[in-house]
């Protein structure tokens, strides 16, 4: 698969609340968040999600913060019970991609012994 990613994805063990916003249900739902970058993040669901569609998130970082998110689903793909999911960020503050492109850089130099 080619590769399209904008930006460098680092590994973030998270959990993720989403509600969809174009629907009527404020149903929200748990994910497991794979990878983050400034751009985008990549998580697990056993929900089947609508690919296009934009999700209000909650996503908590390393730190504990809480960032509150718009995620456009661009990428799906069945896992056996699962879905894999790929989402572009929308409309982010640029002070938390900011933070995520800190964690992202930490993460790396720590990779290598700095």
């Amino acid at each position: 698969m080619e590769e399209r990613r904008k930006s460098k994805r680092t590994d973030l063990k998270s959990r993720l609340l989403v509600k969809r916003l174009d629907s009527g249900k404020q149903e929200e739902i748990g994910v497991d968040v794979v990878n983050v970058s400034k751009t985008g993040i990549g998580f697990v669901c056993d929900e089947l999600l609508d690919m296009g569609a934009v999700y209000e998130a909650y996503l908590t970082i390393w730190t504990k913060e809480v960032i509150h998110a718009f995620i456009e689903i661009v990428r799906i793909e069945k896992d056996a019970d699962t879905y894999d999911y790929g989402g572009l960020f929308i409309g982010m503050p640029e002070i938390d991609s900011q933070r995520i492109e800190v964690y992202n850089t930490v993460s790396e130099a720590d990779r290598y012994g700095r």
